[in-house]
């Protein structure tokens, strides 16, 4: 992907949730929340502190990451939906 994310910002891919519940219930597209769980697909080189050193993300590709409900700018690259998002707005690693 030819996209860089820039300071502390992260580009991350949606992890699509199951369509049925767990008593087996189909859930229509027009019930779904989008989910808060996603694939960090690319991360920015870190902001600077006061001195101007690099604060490095704790974050990388390929980590499966929680972010927050309303985290993060829906954009659309090479025709596939992605966030980007500031590493302050991820919650959490899965491991």
């Amino acid at each position: 992907m030819a996209f860089k994310p820039l300071h502390d910002r992260v580009l991350v891919r949606r992890v699509e949730s199951d369509e049925k519940t767990a008593g087996g219930l189909i859930i229509p597209d027009s019930a779904k929340e989008k989910p808060q769980e996603g694939e960090v697909v690319a991360v920015g080189a870190g902001a600077r502190d006061d001195d101007g050193d690099r604060i490095e993300l704790d974050v990388k590709e390929g980590d499966k990451i929680l972010f927050g409900k309303w985290s993060g700018t829906e954009i659309t690259l090479e025709g596939e939906e992605l966030l980007i998002m500031k590493e302050s707005d991820i919650l959490g690693v899965i491991a």
